[in-house]
């Protein structure tokens, strides 16, 4: 998925004119942060919340702030991991996309890349999650796979988390089973160290119990 893709039409751009106060209003209107400068269809720069806070007179026009911010911005044709590494870095509330010439297409907003996130990480499907502990030598994801394929599964998505001053790595799988004891074996029998299961299964067993802790209170 790329930048163009995850566009919020909704949100619309300031102008260097516009007052403090009509900029403070449009955030809390968006609920964001942070705001794109636009004149002409070119990008200006993106103002903060604490680029307005810092100025006393909410009547001074937008184009006498100083933005704390610069190229806080991406190429329409840029990867999500690059949109989210903006985010991260620059901790923005949105990000301005712009063409190949430079011309102001639209932001992404937080929320819109959090709904994306969660729709190709497969959060929204029903299904299992394990958490492995391997070595950063021996992180074959195709055999993992093969594990998984093999009990009649399929993994929806999956990721790596690495630790400083240490050899270990953290693969978290979500496959589309909510029982997972068999797969959960078979990583046993290859020395897979499984450190963590969370399931649907486990939540409804959980819930069911509680039902029933809640119904013998009541006949008591």
């Amino acid at each position: 998925m790329i930048a163009r893709e995850l566009i919020a039409d909704i949100i619309t751009p300031v102008v260097t004119s516009d007052t403090i106060q009509k900029v403070m209003d449009r955030m809390n209107e968006f609920r964001v942060s942070h705001l794109p400068i636009v004149e002409e269809n070119q990008l200006v720069g993106v103002v903060s919340d604490d680029d307005l806070i810092e100025t006393p007179d909410f009547n001074t026009l937008l184009g006498d702030v100083n933005l704390s911010l610069n190229n806080a911005c991406v190429n329409q044709n840029q990867h999500i991991y690059d949109v989210i590494r903006l985010f991260y870095d620059k901790r923005l509330s949105l990000v301005p996309v712009l063409d190949d010439n430079k011309n102001y297409l639209g932001v992404i907003s937080a929320n819109a890349l959090l709904e994306h996130f969660a729709s190709i990480t497969a959060v929204k499907e029903p299904g299992g999650i394990i958490v492995l502990e391997i070595s950063n030598r021996n992180n074959s994801l195709a055999h993992i796979a093969q594990i998984v394929e093999s009990n009649n599964a399929q993994v929806l998505s999956s990721y790596i988390n690495s630790f400083a001053d240490s050899t270990k790595l953290e693969v978290t799988l979500k496959v589309n089973r909510t029982d997972v004891s068999a797969i959960v074996a078979s990583f046993g029998r290859y020395d897979y160290n499984v450190i963590a299961v969370y399931s649907d299964q486990q939540a409804d067993q959980n819930n069911s119990g509680r039902y029933d802790q809640l119904m013998n209170y009541l006949n008591i």
